[in-house]
């Protein structure tokens, strides 16, 4: 299922799943810093298996955060970022909601302040 096709609420929570985790979170450092790299590439970098890896690697496709394509008789793994970015900006929105009302609570508070003066 696509970023686009699911809601923005649904497509955050699978790639904070996604990101619980420190080895997946290691998995897309790897690879935005190769650009494209095999399980067993990435496998040599990491103390799991290469199994271990191609798990993580499965979570980060189906959370919309990496796909593989096949080259030969490999498959290359690379960085999707349209899915990081759909959740940061939902996670700024939140962020910028909150500050309003954080913000409205405030003046508030200021009126209320000058008002028992």
């Amino acid at each position: 299922m696509t970023e686009e096709r699911r809601g923005p609420v649904e497509g955050a929570d699978s790639v904070i799943v996604a990101l619980a985790d420190p080895t997946r979170r290691q998995l897309l450092d790897l690879l935005a810093a190769q650009g494209e790299a095999t399980a067993t590439t990435l496998a040599e970098a990491l103390p799991v298996s290469r199994q271990a890896v191609v798990k993580h690697l499965a979570v980060l496709d189906a959370a919309g955060l990496v796909s593989g394509s096949r080259v030969g008789r490999e498959m290359r793994y690379a960085v999707r970022p349209a899915a990081l970015d759909a959740t940061a900006r939902w996670m700024a929105a939140l962020a910028a909601d909150w500050d309003r009302r954080l913000a409205n609570i405030k003046r508030i508070a200021e009126e209320a302040e000058r008002d028992s003066r």
